[in-house]
C-alpha cells in the first residue's frame, strides 16, 4: 500500500505539491484584511478564484482528453467567443418572443450545437484527411475568429439585466454556486469516463501508439472524433459563462484561453506526447494557475512579470514529467 502511493507520487504527484507550495506561498505572504483575517485564505476570495478558473477549467477537462489522444485543439478560445456571441444574438437579436425557457434553451442550444459541429470538422479531418491537428486546429481558430467578427459586424452584442430572457441567463450562469458546481461535476464525470469506461481505455492505447491500436482493431477514428467533439461541446459550454459573467458577446473574447487550458493539462501531469494524464491532475493544474494569479495580484505584481513567472512553472512541469517518465534526451 505506502509503496503503490509513494510510487504514484513520484510519478503524478508533482501537481499536488506544486498547489501545496502556492498555498503555504500564499498564506505567508498574503495581506490582512482589518480585522486581521488572512485575505487569502477568506472563503470569499478562494470562491473568487474558483469562479474564475470556471472557464479554463471547464475547457481543461476536454483539452485532456484530446491530449491525452495525441492530439491537440488551438480553436478553444475562439469556440467560446462564437458561443458568447450566438447565446447573446439569439437573446437580443433573434429574439423568438416565447417563453422564457424558450428563448434561453434556444440560445444554449444553438451555442453548444455550434462548438459541438466545430469540434466535429476539427476531428473529422484530422482523422479522415489526417491533417495534422496543430495546423487544422490553428486553421479552426483562424477562421472561427472571423466568422465570429462577420456574423455580430464585429461589435459587441450586450445582454440586457431584468426579469428579460437574457437578464435571467446572466443572472443564472454568472453565479458562483452554478459554474463552480458545473465544473466539479463535469470533473467528476470526465474523471469517471477516463478511469472506469472502455473509452477511456481505448483513448489511453491509442495516445501511446496509435498504429499498435489500429493493428488491434480499436475504433481510432471514432475515439479520436469525440474527443474533438467534446472539446468544441465544453468550450462553447465555457463560452456561455464568459459571456454571463462579461454580460456581453465579445467577438474578441477567448484570445489566450487555448493556451491557458493547455498549460492547466501539462502542469497537471499530462504528457503533450499523448497516452497519460488524469483528470485530478488537470483540476489541480488549473488551481494552480488561478491561485498563483491571485497571490500576484493581492500584492499588484504588474501583469507582465505575472506572464513570465507562468511561462516557467510550464517548463518546469514538462521538465519534471520527463524526469519521472524518464524521458531523456534533446527536446
Amino acid at each position: 500500500m505506502n509503496t503503490t502511493f509513494w510510487k504514484y507520487l513520484r510519478h503524478h504527484g508533482q501537481p499536488f505539491i506544486g498547489l501545496l507550495l502556492i498555498l503555504i506561498l500564499g498564506t505567508v505572504l498574503s495581506p490582512h484584511a482589518t480585522d486581521g483575517t488572512i485575505v487569502f485564505l477568506s472563503p470569499g476570495n478562494l470562491t473568487d478564484v474558483l469562479l474564475q478558473q470556471s472557464e479554463i477549467g471547464i475547457i481543461a477537462l476536454a483539452m485532456t482528453f484530446v491530449i491525452i489522444g495525441a492530439g491537440i485543439d488551438l480553436s478553444v478560445g475562439s469556440v467560446l467567443a462564437l458561443s458568447a456571441c450566438v447565446s447573446a444574438l439569439f437573446m437580443m437579436v433573434w429574439n423568438p418572443h416565447g417563453p422564457l425557457v424558450v428563448q434561453v434553451g434556444l440560445a444554449i442550444g444553438a451555442a453548444l450545437a455550434g462548438g459541438a459541429l466545430i469540434g466535429a470538422l476539427n476531428g473529422l479531418v484530422i482523422t479522415r484527411i489526417h491533417l495534422q491537428p496543430f495546423v487544422m486546429t490553428l486553421a479552426t481558430m483562424i477562421g472561427v475568429r472571423g466568422f465570429t467578427k462577420w456574423l455580430t459586424g464585429n461589435v459587441n452584442v450586450d445582454l440586457a439585466f431584468g426579469a428579460n430572457p437574457s437578464g435571467r441567463f446572466a443572472e443564472l450562469f454568472s453565479s458562483k454556486p452554478f459554474a463552480i458546481s458545473l465544473w466539479i461535476g463535469l470533473a467528476i464525470i470526465a474523471h469517471l469516463i477516463l478511469t472506469r469506461t472502455v473509452y477511456g481505455r481505448y483513448l489511453r492505447a491509442i495516445g501511446e501508439n496509435e498504429r499498435a491500436a489500429a493493428y488491434t482493431g480499436l475504433p481510432v477514428a471514432g475515439v479520436r472524433l469525440a474527443a474533438y467533439v467534446g472539446c468544441g461541446a465544453l468550450a462553447a459550454l465555457a463560452g456561455l459563462i464568459h459571456a454571463a459573467r462579461s454580460h456581453q458577446g465579445n467577438p474578441n473574447d477567448g484570445v489566450g484561453y487555448e493556451l491557458d487550458a493547455i498549460a492547466a493539462v501539462v502542469i497537471g501531469g499530462t504528457a503533450l506526447a499523448g497516452g497519460r494524464g488524469s483528470i485530478i491532475g488537470t483540476v489541480t493544474g488549473t488551481l494552480v494557475l488561478g491561485l498563483l494569479t491571485n497571490v500576484l495580484r493581492l500584492h499588484m505584481v504588474d501583469s507582465n512579470l505575472e506572464l513570465m513567472i507562468k511561462a516557467v512553472i510550464i517548463i518546469a512541469a514538462v521538465w519534471l514529467q520527463r524526469r519521472s517518465t524518464g524521458v531523456h534526451g534533446d527536446l
